[in-house]
């Protein structure tokens, strides 16, 4: 474990002075159940904390970055980087999924790739770093693996890792908007280069289409246009 804990360090950019807290931070409430551990000894506490670290530090660096964006710009790009599928892809390469100690049955369900636990870790990293360090090594991980450099939402946009569709779900749901509705409009093509066409919409006036190898990249893409449309509109 502690190898294992040193390659995740580097990773992260950060060195724990109290390696418990990142052991807590990577362990889900399933392994330590199996182990009959103390309570709170799991990191759903600490995914609490990790959550309103993130929301303020992210809030912060873009009040700082575009002093000229009114709140509701504002508001989307944060929705967009502390949305669960943002976070996924922030764990994905980090590597978050092969450090996790998970129960055998979550294990065995593929607890190491699912969306909504690999979030919820990189939530509980962020406590267990402002626990141990405080806020400056905390600001310095959201603003390097979270944030990134430069224009954050329109690069983000261009991201080929982006998960579009869930990003734009979320907004969607924090707006109080409707459900994006996905339509397969046309496909041509011969069956090895098929190409589709694919219809999003949010009522009541939200539409884009969009053309890819595959319903699931056509779907992407109509998605990316929505959230540039959002991302317009909120000025």
């Amino acid at each position: 474990m502690c190898a294992d804990l040193e390659v995740l360090e580097e990773i992260i950019g950060y060195e724990f002075h109290n390696r418990d807290l990142l052991i807590r931070a990577l362990t889900h409430s399933s392994h330590a159940y199996e182990k009959n551990q103390q309570p709170l000894s799991d990191n759903e506490q600490l995914e609490f904390l990790g959550d309103a670290v993130l929301g303020f530090l992210i809030s912060e660096c873009l009040v700082g970055r575009y002093p000229e964006y009114r709140e509701g710009r504002l508001s989307i790009i944060k929705n967009y980087l502390v949305s669960a599928s943002h976070l996924h892809d922030v764990a994905k390469q980090l590597r978050l999924g092969e450090f996790l100690l998970l129960g055998r049955g979550e294990e065995l369900s593929g607890g190491r790739v699912k969306r909504g636990l690999l979030a919820d870790a990189v939530e509980a990293l962020i406590a267990a770093i402002y626990l141990d360090g405080g806020i400056e090594p905390t600001r310095a991980f959201v603003l390097r693996h979270i944030v990134g450099p430069g224009a954050v939402l329109e690069e983000s946009l261009e991201a080929p890792f982006t998960n579009f569709k869930g990003a734009l779900q979320e907004t969607a749901r924090t707006l109080n908007l409707p459900s994006p509705r996905y339509t397969v409009i046309s496909q041509h093509g011969p069956p090895h280069a098929r190409t589709f066409t694919v219809e999003v919409r949010i009522p009541p006036d939200l539409i884009a289409q969009a053309e890819g190898a595959s319903k699931k990249s056509a779907g992407q893409k109509a998605a990316q246009v929505i959230l540039k449309q959002l991302l317009e509109r909120a000025g």
